[in-house]
């Protein structure tokens, strides 16, 4: 079950943008990752708590950011309710998606549980429906995904794969590339992986 700390940074100038406190544990119907976000100064800035079923499915999402908050599930695509900071204007969205994405390290996670690429295969263009800080706001994204290499680590628990994600904006041609090992983000644009307490949680 691990747990530990993301960094957030601009990708352009590298200033700092804050930090993810994480803790993730994989069971029998699936895996949960459950997050507190903070300021470059340390103040809360809002949380995440995302449950996938074993086919990487998004079975429950809550999101809290800016006093904003959004509560989605894989329903009929993907179905959301986002709340503003009075509660007085719930605003219930509804997408043909396949699945959500957003700063946290956790939708990269997700997303590659749920396209289950093998190295060398095509690309998979995937759906997503993006809630952007700072208000949570949602965006549908297009995405392609492939999986360039896989390399086998041996950690204590045994042999671990790392994972080298080619991953591309079908919208503007950017394309970068995204390192998983296990239910651990290694590296990713704009994303550093601080600390970490125990080795990742292996799905294979």
């Amino acid at each position: 079950m691990p747990r530990g700390r993301y960094s957030f940074y601009d990708t352009h100038d590298h200033t700092p943008l804050g930090a993810e406190h994480f803790h993730c544990a994989t069971g029998p119907s699936g895996w949960r990752y459950t997050a507190q976000n903070t300021t470059p100064e340390g103040a809360h800035a809002g949380s995440i708590d995302l449950t996938i079923d074993d086919l990487g499915r998004p079975i429950r999402l809550e999101l809290h950011a800016s006093a904003w908050q959004v509560r989605a599930a894989a329903l009929d695509g993907v179905t959301w309710v986002r709340t503003d900071p009075t509660g007085e204007h719930a605003q219930e969205g509804n997408a043909p998606a396949h699945a959500f994405t957003g700063l946290s390290p956790a939708f990269l996670i997700a997303t590659a549980r749920l396209l289950r690429l093998e190295p060398g295969a095509p690309a998979t263009r995937v759906r997503l429906v993006a809630f952007q800080a700072p208000v949570l706001a949602p965006l549908t994204v297009d995405q392609s995904w492939s999986l360039l290499t896989r390399t086998a680590h041996s950690t204590d628990g045994g042999s671990l794969p790392v994972d080298n994600f080619r991953v591309a904006d079908l919208s503007t041609g950017e394309q970068h590339d995204v390192h998983l090992a296990g239910d651990v983000v290694l590296a990713a644009p704009g994303i550093e992986l601080e600390d970490l307490d125990t080795p990742p949680s292996s799905f294979r």
